[in-house]
């Protein structure tokens, strides 16, 4: 040997030689997340696997209903009262928080060709991370016909969507509850 001091390979000298940027903590993944639940009976399913990424990422969680109306030639009608919009929203931020889950609710009106332009704006004015949605499947005609909200959602916004396939409403992260 030549008289060189042996390399010093422990972690702690690397980490000392990585530039200040590569070593300050980094942004979590998802730290908001915009559930856009509608009235179906498909809408827990969305707000459960919501709740499964917020636990998984400490995410804070804002629900989204857009209480619609339809426009005909004479008139604007509601699809829904507010009382049952309310309700809907309601069930969802509960079952959010009894999961351990910071959530809030927003409930806003508009018309059907609009919902999709809504959600795409609440997303990107309340800076969310993660957009979750459930798209409701139709047949080849009827999605001809009549786009899905969630294929407009995904082409017109800049937030990521997670599109959660329509179940029974159970949690698929927690087991079924059985009685003995």
């Amino acid at each position: 040997m030549t008289g060189r001091k042996p390399r010093q390979t422990s972690g702690t000298a690397r980490t000392a030689a990585l530039p200040r940027s590569c070593t300050k903590r980094k942004k979590i993944m998802y730290e908001r997340i915009l559930v856009a639940v509608d009235s179906s009976p498909t809408r827990l399913s969305t707000v459960h696997s919501a709740a499964a990424m917020a636990r998984l990422t400490g995410a804070r969680v804002r629900v989204l209903h857009v209480a619609a109306f339809a426009a005909t030639l004479a008139a604007v009608v509601p699809l829904e009262d507010d009382s049952e919009a309310e309700a809907v929203l309601d069930e969802a931020v509960g079952v959010l928080r009894r999961s351990g889950v910071a959530a809030e609710g927003v409930m806003v009106h508009a018309l059907t060709a609009q919902i999709a332009r809504v959600i795409s704006e609440t997303a990107a004015e309340w800076k969310a991370d993660l957009l979750v949605l459930t798209p409701h499947h139709r047949d080849l005609f009827g999605a001809l016909w009549d786009p899905r909200v969630s294929d407009a959602v995904v082409h017109t916004g800049r937030t990521a969507v997670l599109l959660v396939p329509e179940g029974d409403g159970t949690d698929p992260a927690e087991p079924p509850v059985t009685d003995r």
